[in-house]
């Protein structure tokens, strides 16, 4: 990979994984469904409010790096897009999973990712999922990383090296909050440009009926 991903082709990435695993039937996903799912409330760390802009240039920088690619269903006239990375890294269905809940909710111990993974894939037990983790990191060009003991803390977390390589307090982590907050402000700002012209809406209606009756 040329450079590391940014937050949003995290998001983008880690959604289309998610998506392939839990809802087959309906992938690929068309934009406006992966729209949907890299904003969901549900499984993600943080909550973002993306835009079609920003999701659709991912996606071009993503089949530039060749982790996604576009394709046409027959059942459908909109263009739809995959993730390829399990298929160009050749990953099995359990270190896919690792590598999803990763990308969606950041840095995590291995009981969490355990966890977290429940419905992407059966861990029996969590000697299985340190045994996954230990698979991705000594990859040819490893996707997991183990970050630094946190002072205190007993428990390991790991990270995806698709951003680079992790550091405690990251400003990837900072940038991904920051994209949060300013697509959090751009939604609430669209809401009321639209409320603001329904009322306008209502009032000239309101006004035409009263003219009526005068």
């Amino acid at each position: 990979m040329d450079t590391p991903l940014d937050v949003v082709g995290v998001r983008v990435l880690g959604s289309l994984i998610e998506k392939e695993i839990t809802t087959p039937d309906n992938y690929p996903l068309t934009l406006n469904a992966l729209i949907a799912a890299c904003n969901q409330m549900t499984n993600r760390e943080p909550v973002l409010s993306l835009d079609e802009t920003m999701v659709s240039n991912s996606l071009d920088d993503l089949i530039r790096r060749s982790l996604v690619r576009a394709v046409h269903r027959s059942d459908s006239r909109a263009k739809r897009y995959r993730q390829v990375l399990s298929e160009s890294m050749k990953l099995h269905a359990a270190e896919t999973a690792v590598m999803c809940v990763l990308l969606l909710r950041g840095a995590q111990t291995a009981g969490e990712i355990r966890t977290r993974a429940a419905r992407l894939f059966d861990f029996n037990e969590l000697g299985q999922v340190e045994i996954t983790l230990q698979s991705l990191m000594t990859l040819s060009r490893p996707l997991v990383a183990q970050l630094p003991r946190r002072p205190g803390k007993k428990e390991i977390r790991y990270a995806h090296l698709l951003s680079g390589e992790p550091q405690e307090n990251t400003a990837d982590q900072s940038a991904l909050e920051d994209v949060g907050e300013l697509s959090r402000v751009d939604a609430l700002e669209q809401t009321v440009a639209s409320l603001r012209a329904d009322l306008a809406e209502l009032r000239a209606r309101f006004e035409e009926f009263a003219r009526a009756f005068q």
